[in-house]
């Protein structure tokens, strides 16, 4: 198995996509958080004179280098050389010549020969994964009523707003579901929920009968994504909803405070596709297919770099 790196920012997110591209292309990736020198720290990547001197990196010899994001694009380019190839996800903000392929997805506007355009960002929900976390977690979630409504929460991002009296307006939303539709509920927070928008989730949910994740022990997603008949999923996450709707599951984009273009371009061309549903606090079925282009932007991948 060839090896490769993956360089990112500290945000899972973004690693998610990276080593979701290299497991998908059988390479074997080994993860690199950047953390800049001082002062670079303090300044855009795209202005660092010696970008390999800014940040703490080994020579990665011939492994294939995958970059994400902004910091890592910047870097990812000035390892590059003969023998090895570089690889970006998301668009690099500097000149697309510098890579060897890049992958965005379509919100993203870019189009070159070097570049191959996904309809949703990369990420390590594959079918196998997925069918490994049914095994864990159909037993422990067995009590809850079908059908099973998956609950998939981000936070406050400097885009949209997820803060206390955000989190009970959708608790209350969620709760009605519960009370008119009868269904089962499994609730995960990220990273980014803070601890005031768990608790008022918490409040609305628990005493229902909902399964709320306490961010202890095993990480249910995978499950909650594998076992969901309907996943709802609030909207100021790309790679949530990019893994919702790679299930079969019909996909409800719960909306926030807030306003992105490219967040707003991305999800509407999945309303457009059919795929998702703005949620109204009422289940809501309709016939899907799962979205997913992971798989085949490594396998593109390999075709082009020839490994």
């Amino acid at each position: 198995m060839r090896p490769s790196i993956v360089l990112s920012e500290p945000y899972a997110g973004l690693q998610a996509q990276a080593v979701g591209l290299a497991e998908a292309a059988g390479l074997e990736p080994a993860l690199v958080s950047l953390q800049p020198r001082a002062p670079w720290r303090w300044v855009s990547a795209r202005f660092w004179p010696a970008p390999l001197r800014a940040v703490h990196l080994r020579d990665p010899g011939d492994a294939v280098v995958i970059g994400a994001g902004g910091t890592a694009a910047v870097v990812a380019a000035a390892l590059r050389r003969p023998g090895r190839p570089v690889v970006q996800v998301q668009h690099p903000r500097i000149d697309p010549a510098r890579f060897d392929l890049i992958v965005v997805n379509r919100h993203d506007g870019l189009t070159g020969s070097n570049v191959v355009v996904t309809r949703t960002a990369l990420h390590r929900a594959s079918p196998a994964r997925l069918a490994e976390a049914v095994a864990v977690w159909a037993p422990r979630l067995a009590h809850l009523a079908r059908p099973l409504v998956a609950v998939l929460i981000g936070g406050s991002n400097g885009r949209f707003r997820l803060d206390a009296g955000v989190a009970a307006a959708l608790g209350a939303s969620l709760a009605g579901m519960m009370r008119v539709d009868r269904v089962g509920l499994a609730l995960t927070p990220s990273r980014r929920t803070s601890e005031d928008a768990q608790a008022a989730l918490h409040s609305a949910i628990k005493p229902l009968g909902g399964w709320v994740w306490d961010m202890v022990g095993d990480n249910p997603y995978f499950g909650l994504l594998a076992l969901a008949d309907a996943i709802v999923v609030t909207e100021d996450s790309v790679s949530m909803v990019s893994e919702a709707v790679a299930t079969s599951a019909p996909v409800l984009l719960a909306a926030l405070p807030g306003r992105s273009r490219r967040i707003r371009l991305f999800n509407q061309f999945l309303q457009e596709d059919g795929r998702v549903r703005p949620f109204a606090g009422r289940l809501d079925l309709w016939p899907v297919m799962p979205i997913d282009d992971t798989q085949a932007a490594a396998d593109e991948m390999r075709r082009r770099l020839d490994f």
